[in-house]
């Protein structure tokens, strides 16, 4: 195929060139409605080309094909099927995907250390979670991808299971063994969804960890706007087999999705692909030896650990991706959330993740030197200061297994059914009906459905006097918890 062309991109010019006046949305008219003061910060080409699709960039027959090409284009480019831009971002994607393989009642496999976004997918899409649980790293206090003996096991466990939703890479950057997982799921005839978030740079440079469609996925959510070039809300769904229909997939992106898709989020999109097939290559090689470099030079700051390809070497992780560039703190004597504080109030550095025990920054072909010496400079600044950032009270930080809760109701029943906010104190031992995720990286400690247990209270409590933010619970402060009514 011809990846020089963007087929969104070069209707957008020709609709800017045609000079077409428009009597339908959006309102601003391309602009000429748009308030200068808006203009002066945001640019006036932002509402030039903010365009309907339909009747704009195609007539409402979408007889020119115009996102139909951009699509087919990108599948051709990254080896799937079939490729769907969808612009409410990945969260909504994920929940699309899922509800592609299960439906209400209907059980799926998903890895526990899910971000909240696939929580509330088995919340409202009312799905039965059966959790494959991480391999758990005691000494970072890390979450890796489960192994596919795990996802095997547990489809043995539940043969009537619809499909596996993985999530790989992490937030951190290390990666699920997803053709193994692959394999698991097809012995037993069902699909593998790939939350492959963090993952769409990586079919374009083979020093990369493995893409999702060349491990034999069989449908992979990315948000491009991660660690690609395009605007955020930029998601694409891959797919490739049989186990998912794309009629299917475009029938419940249809429910879940918008109507007035962007125009800028899918020109974005389409402008990528073409850059990473021209240019991709080079431009993640410079990428990948610029974080070789960095990694090195950090790793001569003491007090830092830069996490890296030991974890392979140890066995918590198929692959890592090193464009991650992951640094445990405490040896510092402050908490990952406090240097990323630290870092961005005086520094005006702002790191990538955070948690209580590291930051993250992520590197991508867009970095250049200027931006790897600000951000090693800042992280030596930090050492330098570590002394200086008040001393905050522990995280009581669990053992694994005590993250691992009863199940004891489907998530939509406890989310949606009766319910009762009480002292946190009295809430041990019951069903909790909320979602408490830390943030970042909002992956929910408790899920609505789980019993509340005194070990997993006393670290979110303690995380809270650290500094967690708890924003999806009723009572951010954790004095009070929202669990099932008691009959």
């Amino acid at each position: 195929m011809d990846h020089s062309r963007a087929p969104v991109l070069d209707a957008l010019q020709e609709f800017r060139r045609r000079g077409d006046v428009v009597f339908g949305p959006p309102g601003h008219r391309q602009g000429r409605g748009t308030d200068p003061r808006v203009a002066e910060v945001l640019g006036m080409d932002v509402f030039r080309s903010d365009v309907l699709g339909l009747n704009g960039l195609d007539d409402r027959r979408q007889s020119q094909g115009v996102l139909e090409q951009a699509q087919e284009l990108m599948a051709d480019a990254v080896g799937a099927e079939h490729a769907f831009f969808s612009t409410c971002g990945s969260s909504l994607s994920v929940k699309t995907a899922m509800l592609s393989v299960a439906g209400p009642g209907e059980k799926l496999l998903l890895s526990r250390n899910a971000h909240k976004a696939v929580m509330a997918a088995v919340i409202i899409n009312g799905v039965e979670p059966i959790w494959v649980h991480p391999k758990f790293d005691r000494e970072r206090h890390l979450a890796h991808p489960p192994e596919p003996d795990d996802v095997r096991n547990r489809l043995r466990e539940h043969p009537d299971a619809k499909g596996m939703l993985l999530i790989t890479p992490t937030d951190w950057g290390t990666c699920a063994d997803v053709r193994g997982v692959a394999d698991a799921c097809h012995s037993f005839d069902v699909p593998l969804i790939v939350d492959e978030a963090w993952g769409a740079h990586l079919p374009f440079h083979p020093g990369l960890p493995v893409w999702g469609m060349n491990a034999d996925a069989d449908l992979v959510v990315t948000s491009v706007h991660k660690m690609g070039g395009a605007i955020e809300q930029s998601s694409v769904f891959h797919l490739q087999h049989d186990r998912v229909a794309p009629e299917v997939l475009k029938q419940r992106e249809d429910l879940l999705g918008t109507t007035s898709a962007s125009s800028l989020v899918h020109g974005a999109l389409d402008g990528w692909r073409r850059q990473m097939v021209e240019h991709g290559h080079a431009l993640l090689d410079a990428a990948l030896h610029r974080a070789e470099r960095l990694r090195a030079g950090l790793r001569e700051l003491p007090g830092l650990r830069v996490m890296g390809g030991e974890i392979i070497e140890e066995g918590l992780a198929a692959e890592f991706d090193p464009l991650k560039i992951v640094i445990d703190v405490r040896d510092l004597g402050i908490s990952g959330m406090q240097a990323a504080e630290w870092l961005r109030a005086n520094l005006h550095v702002d790191v990538g993740g955070s948690d209580s025990c590291r930051i993250s920054a992520s590197l991508t072909h867009a970095d250049d030197d200027e931006s790897e010496k600000v951000l090693h400079d800042a992280l030596r600044r930090l050492v330098e200061r570590a002394d200086s950032i008040e001393r905050q009270p522990p995280v009581h930080l669990p053992e694994p297994h005590v993250l691992e809760l009863e199940q004891a109701v489907l998530p939509r029943d406890a989310f949606f059914g009766p319910t009762e906010q009480i002292p946190a104190d009295r809430a041990v031992g019951r069903v909790c009906a909320e979602m408490i995720s830390p943030y970042p990286p909002g992956v929910p400690v408790v899920a609505p459905g789980e019993v509340i247990t005194a070990d997993v209270l006393d670290y979110l409590r303690s995380g809270i006097e650290h500094g967690f933010l708890i924003s999806d619970a009723a009572d951010p402060a954790l004095e009070t918890l929202r669990v099932v009514a008691r009959r």
